[in-house]
């Protein structure tokens, strides 16, 4: 592989805009249907940075922790439900930690243009913004399908990172209905790395998965995307989410061969996302810059990298 060098009251912004992440949800959904391949239905090529939507990638950022059960296991959460007590004690519980998994929540499930707002009982008014538009139905009111909590968990997955780094990437996929997410060549053409396939369960306590979809990284090589591209020797914990190997192994390529439309691990068929990176956010010792996936040392690999981080005192 050649690189190159490296928001206590709720309101929604539409008529009939409403989230669930229930527990108490699970089971009255569809099981996994592929469904057509069809565009439109999710938001015209991502890219978000701090709510502003522009044309082809998405800033990720979230980081692991947000993946926790006590992060996304909210019984009873709806539009109307963030006024109720429950939400209202897992969110003062730790505010800046729901925060960050409402932002993304909503960003994964909701369209462009739609929001939701939640304030606290400190006065503060949050407010996160859609983007990916992933669980029309359960963005729209309806009751949370299992294709709707399989896709916004392959969705928060991606956009974690052990680092909590800020890192433009690509997301490719279908949404819950089927709906193909817009992507242009340009897009490929810039993110020409492949990264990952994420798929998994959060709400239903399956877990979340990754697996490389780009090559294994090289000995010196490294990213602080390693939960997606990793090396073979990785050994860096991402927990709670499991680093499985390589996509092909799981995952159902599109007729295209861009993205991967249905991956099954332990015996379940999931609704993955795929991602795409840029070249340069991958790093090689020896570059000349210590990056933050890279330490003192005396050998030329990331754990180890003289050469850009020096020797250790």
């Amino acid at each position: 592989m050649h690189h190159n060098p490296p928001r206590s009251s709720l309101r929604r912004s539409s008529p009939g805009m409403a989230l669930c992440l229930a527990a108490a949800l699970v089971g009255c959904g569809a099981p996994v249907d592929e469904g057509p391949d069809v565009p439109g239905q999710s938001s015209d090529a991502l890219a978000s940075t701090n709510g502003m939507t522009l044309n082809g990638m998405t800033l990720n950022g979230m980081t692991l922790n947000g993946m926790t059960l006590n992060g996304l296991m909210v019984n009873g959460l709806t539009t109307t439900g963030l006024a109720t007590g429950s939400f209202r004690s897992w969110f003062v519980q730790d505010p800046v930690l729901a925060d960050m998994v409402m932002r993304y929540v909503v960003k994964c499930s909701m369209a462009p243009g739609a929001s939701l707002s939640f304030r606290a009982p400190t006065g503060k008014l949050y407010v996160w913004d859609g983007s990916l538009a992933l669980a029309p139905g359960w963005s729209g009111g309806q009751p949370v399908t299992v294709a709707e909590q399989q896709v916004v968990s392959a969705c928060l997955a991606a956009h974690a990172n052990k680092y909590g780094v800020h890192v433009n990437i690509s997301v490719l996929g279908r949404d819950a209905v089927g709906g193909t997410v817009a992507y242009t060549q340009d897009e490929l053409n810039t993110y020409s790395e492949k990264e990952a396939c994420f798929f998994g369960n959060v709400f239903t306590n399956e877990g979340a998965f990754s697996a490389n979809d780009g090559a294994y990284l090289d000995y010196d090589e490294s990213t602080v995307r390693t939960c997606g591209l990793s090396s073979w020797s990785e050994t860096t914990s991402c927990a709670p989410m499991q680093h499985v190997g390589a996509c092909r192994y799981y995952c159902t390529l599109d007729p295209t061969k861009t993205f991967y439309t249905r991956c099954t691990y332990n015996g379940v068929t999931y609704r993955p996302i795929t991602t795409r990176m840029l070249p340069q956010d991958i790093y090689r010792c020896g570059d000349g810059v210590c990056q933050r996936t890279e330490k003192c040392g005396t050998s030329n690999t990331p754990d180890s990298c003289a050469a850009d981080c020096g020797a250790c005192p």
